[in-house]
Parts: structure tokens; sequence; C-alpha cells
């Protein structure tokens, strides 16, 4: 028992210790008591066996946590999947996990933990129940919005008779743009609503803020022609409106964008699915970017997840329950 101890000790010490110089650099997206990591949720495979972590103390070199096995295991949707996790750690310090249940379905897999360990009762929330010509809800996320004290829940679906100008210009029946809910408790909600049309097929969707300013984040889904790559827009709130579309900034073949400040770099990360690995782009002024895929360290076999800054006792925390 002793040595258990001293050896959660040392975790925590040496944790603090990395973190610290990572954030003395990048001190600006420090938590408040200067010390910040980075964690990553992620799925593999097709997401049949859930939640996977891994964490980083710089934003490039990431290790895989509970050595790469699932913290929580899908149990509700049409096919009980559990792809494109996203957390957001609300005010009261608690992490609230969504998530994709099925490739169709109308509903989005909802937990919620105080330390990423331990998890809740899963609940699927249907989202889209009152649209009968819904075919899916793809890529959820979840983000918490101090303005106005509610959490934010966005994602893309297609809706049968919607937006025919763009119609059979993606895969298959696909035909998505983005909707949106509110809600305070995570038991009532607000009633679903389209988020963004930017006029052609779009899919996974997160928000990035630089500065007072913040900005959509999004994959361009089109096909017929290939585009298959991410773009931006600028938002007035996490509910709209949008403006000034950029231009394509990474090549094609990507999606599950995830994007966070690291020191003085914006950095967006995606999935190069068909590449089989992760990448990366990086800029300070949101217009020149930088592919920094190469200085990469990422996990083998990671899909579309979320990273954020968290502090260094929650990876502190999680390390040392697995060292036990």
């Amino acid at each position: 028992m002793k040595f258990i101890l001293i050896s959660s000790y040392i975790v925590r010490a040496l944790i603090a210790f990395a973190c610290g110089i990572a954030m003395a650099v990048a001190a600006d997206t420090a938590s408040p008591d200067g010390k910040t990591c980075y964690l990553f949720t992620y799925f593999t495979g097709n997401g049949e066996d859930g939640l996977h972590l891994a964490w980083s103390h710089d934003g490039y070199k990431w290790e895989k946590l509970n050595e790469g096995r699932s913290y929580l295991q899908p149990q509700v949707g049409e096919s009980k999947l559990m792809r494109d996790p996203c957390v957001a750690r609300g005010p009261d310090g608690i992490f609230r996990l969504v998530w994709t249940t099925s490739w169709n379905g109308k509903t989005i897999g909802y937990a919620s933990s105080p330390d990423m360990i331990h998890w809740s009762e899963e609940r699927a929330i249907p989202v889209m129940a009152n649209e009968p010509g819904a075919l899916n809800c793809w890529a959820p996320e979840v983000v918490y919005d101090a303005a106005k004290q509610d959490y934010v829940l966005y994602w893309s679906t297609t809706i049968k008779g919607r937006f025919s100008e763009t119609l059979g210009t993606a895969d298959h029946e696909y035909n998505h743009r983005f909707y949106v809910t509110t809600t305070k408790d995570f038991t009532n909600f607000t009633p679903t609503h389209l988020l963004y049309d930017p006029d052609f097929v779009c899919i996974d969707a997160t928000f990035l803020r630089a500065g007072n300013q913040l900005y959509l984040v999004f994959k361009d889904e089109t096909l017929k022609p290939v585009r298959k790559n991410l773009r931006m827009a600028a938002a007035a709130s996490y509910e709209g409106p949008f403006t000034d579309l950029s231009p394509a900034f990474t090549g094609h073949w990507v999606e599950g964008p995830t994007a966070l400040r690291v020191g003085e770099d914006y950095m967006v990360y995606f999935d190069c699915y068909r590449e089989g690995h992760y990448g990366a782009v990086r800029s300070r002024d949101l217009k020149t970017w930088e592919d920094v895929t190469a200085r990469l360290s990422f996990v083998k076999g990671a899909r579309h997840g979320t990273i954020i800054e968290v502090p260094s006792e929650t990876i502190a925390h999680l390390l040392a329950a697995h060292s036990q």
C-alpha cells in the first residue's frame, strides 16, 4: 500500500512538472492554476468498444491512457456505437460527453463524469424526434456557452426533401446541414433548429475561439466535384449567425476537425481517414496555414475525436488510477 501511494504521488508530481514547463511557453492558454495539459477523446474501428483517451503536454506528442483500453462501452442507440466522442467540461467541473450512436438514427448519446473514469448511466437524446424525414445524427459536439449559461449541442443531419439544390453532390442520399439545441440540465432541451447552411453539404463542425471572435470549423462534404476538406466561418455566437466563409485550408479527404490554441498557434487537428492517421495545420492569423502533420506523434488507430485543455491534475488522476 505504501508503494502505491508513493507511486501515485510521483506520477502526479511528474505530470504537473511537465505540464508546467509546457505552459510556461503558452501561459495565455493556462488554467487558473497555471498548469494545463491536453486531453483527446477518440474512437477506434467502427466505434464498437467505446471511449478512448490520450493526453499531451505540448499538443504534438500524444500518449494513450489506460493502455489503449476503452473507458466507456456504448449502451444506447440503434447500433450501440460510440463514434465521434466529444467532451466539454462545465463550470461545475463535470465532463459532458456526446457521441454518434448509429449510422442511421435520430438520437445522440450522452453521459457525464466527474473524472473521466466513473460515468453516469448513458442516455440517448432524441434530438431529431420531431423530424420524420431525418436520416441520421452525425458527429455531435457540446460546448458550454458562458454568456447564456447553458450547453449548446450541435451536429449534422440529412432531412429528406431539404436543400434540394445540393442533392446528389455528396455520398449516396446524404445532404447534411448543421442543427442545434441547447440545455441547462440535459433533461430539458430547446426545440431543434437549423444552425448553419453554407449552401453546400457539410458535416463535422467544431468551434474555435480566437480572442473575442468565434469560428465554426467544419468539413465541406462535397463529393461532386471532390472537396472533402476543411473550411471555417466567423460566428457571432455559438448559435450564429455565420459570416466570412473561408476557402479550404486543408487537402482533400480529411474530416473530424478539432481546434484549439497551443502557445502562439491556433491548431486544427483532423482525421486523415483514407490514409489511416491524424494530421494537423497551424496558423497565427487563421489565414496562412502550415501543415505540421510530420511533427505529430499520435495514437495509432485513433479516429475522429475532440481535444480539450484540462488541468494537469486531471491527467495525473487518470495516470495514477491505472498505475495502481
